[in-house]
């Protein structure tokens, strides 16, 4: 038997007011059952703010919804346009504002990149942001309105930054996302995985194809992606998922480009 409720979430993370209606079944049903139904629900801010709801496209991002709702810590790998980060910032935003387990998602990326950013007008700090204009698009994306981002930020449900501020900080509750972590060398992808806290789990996304560190300048920086692949291939609690060009989503062009991009290369 499902009863249907309608209530007002008043807890400290949900002051923006959620308007959740749905189902409670009365039998007790797995985890990822559990996490399905909680996706069929919708959940209104001030009936003004309501998240859309998205499923998975190709059988990857399938693997990807399983293992989220599997409570599992996923790396993400692979080809541009497959929606790794999308949906990986979709499902941590329902988790963070529908349940009492997560406070906030924590987005980091690397600063390394920022070297070579000299001619960029700012400080560090303002280089990063333009790091950040990919999340705020998501998010306004998900809500369907300009502003989601910085009401999410604002209410401390949402933080960005950058791998040099990391290190001495403990993420309890927390849903951690390392974007681009191609880019990351092994002591950065090692500071943030020993970052993570009680209550927390985390999310890596990246592409080996896309390692902005071999045209660094620094000998000394190298992407640090496959030792840590290898690593948490031997964890439990960690699933690896591979996305290919068939999962790319982004456009039908794109796809095209990346297929024939990669066919040429290995061709030469």
């Amino acid at each position: 038997m499902v009863t249907q409720n309608v209530y007002v979430m008043t807890t400290k993370k949900q002051q923006i007011g959620y308007i959740p209606t749905g189902g409670f079944m009365t039998k007790r049903i797995s985890r990822r059952k559990q996490r399905q139904v909680e996706r069929e629900t919708d959940y209104i801010v001030n009936h003004k703010f309501t998240m859309k709801r998205v499923s998975p496209i190709t059988e990857n991002q399938k693997r990807l919804f399983e293992s989220y709702d599997d409570g599992k810590n996923i790396a993400a790998i692979g080809s541009a346009g497959t929606g790794k980060t999308y949906v990986s910032l979709y499902l941590a935003l329902q988790e963070v504002m529908n349940t009492e387990q997560y406070d906030q998602i924590i987005i980091v990326r690397s600063a390394v990149q920022s070297r070579d950013q000299g001619f960029m007008p700012g400080s560090l700090n303002e280089k990063m942001g333009y790091y950040e204009t990919p999340y705020i698009d998501i998010v306004n994306d998900l809500f369907g309105r300009a502003d989601a981002y910085n009401i999410m930020k604002q209410k401390n449900m949402i933080k960005f930054m950058s791998t040099s501020f990391v290190r001495g900080l403990t993420f309890d509750n927390s849903i951690i996302i390392l974007d681009e972590v191609q880019n990351c060398n092994f002591g950065e992808i090692d500071t943030v995985m020993t970052r993570v806290g009680e209550s927390s789990k985390i999310i890596f996304c990246g592409d080996v194809k896309q390692d902005d560190l071999k045209s660094s300048k620094n000998r000394l920086d190298f992407s640090g992606l496959a030792d840590f692949m290898r690593i948490i291939g031997k964890i439990p609690s960690f699933d690896i998922i591979e996305f290919q060009t068939e999962d790319i989503v982004r456009s039908g062009v794109v796809r095209e480009y990346i297929i024939a991009k990669e066919k040429e290369l290995m061709a030469a």
